[in-house]
């Protein structure tokens, strides 16, 4: 699958693909990062983009501006990562102040507060949808689809029902799971290195 991938052919090619990006992304940009990315750019595979927006995920900072710096650094390194961020913030920075603006003058009406309702549920339906479409993936996780499917399950019970703090949820499910895995890559590792 390797040989289907493309790359990014210069940092400009960076700049305006993130710029493209960033300006689809209005209140869910998973979505259409997954969509940009990998489907549309082909610039990473499904189980990559996974594994980056993990990364991404539990970085400081907004995901997609960490991923962005990210794909941007592995294909032209710093130059890259800058042009990426660059694309990923200016535009949408002038968009913003724009509506900022806008906004103020019609913040209190009822139908502007409808229709930050309606965008929040938008949001929400984007980021599951994703969700549900990057499932098939994890068939190719270590650790098996069936344990990555708990932990989501666990996850969500400790976040939205429980309402544990995502510190603390990070560190424990998401520790849990990191030294999950280590354990299973190593003996995966461990299993090729003894048929060698």
């Amino acid at each position: 699958m390797a040989e289907d991938l493309y790359r990014p052919r210069s940092r400009a090619d960076l700049f305006w693909s993130f710029t493209w990006l960033a300006l689809q992304g209005f209140g869910g940009v998973l979505a259409v990062v997954q969509r940009e990315l990998v489907e549309k750019k082909r610039w990473m595979t499904r189980e990559q983009f996974i594994e980056d927006w993990a990364v991404a995920q539990i970085m400081p900072g907004p995901n997609v501006v960490n991923l962005s710096l990210m794909i941007g650094g592995r294909y032209f390194g710093l130059p890259g990562a800058v042009a990426a961020l660059a694309g990923m913030l200016a535009a949408p920075l002038v968009v913003v102040l724009l509506l900022a603006v806008l906004y103020g003058s019609v913040a209190e009406t009822a139908m502007a507060q409808n229709a930050l309702r309606g965008m929040g549920a938008v949001a929400a339906g984007l980021i599951t949808a994703t969700g549900i479409k990057l499932i098939g993936a994890l068939d190719k996780n270590a650790m098996g689809i069936g344990l990555c499917i708990a932990l989501a399950v666990l996850t969500f019970v400790a976040i939205a029902l429980l309402r544990w703090p995502l510190l603390w949820v990070l560190l424990g499910v998401g520790g849990g799971a990191c030294l999950w895995a280590y354990r299973v890559l190593a003996a995966v590792h461990t299993l090729k290195a003894d048929e060698t």
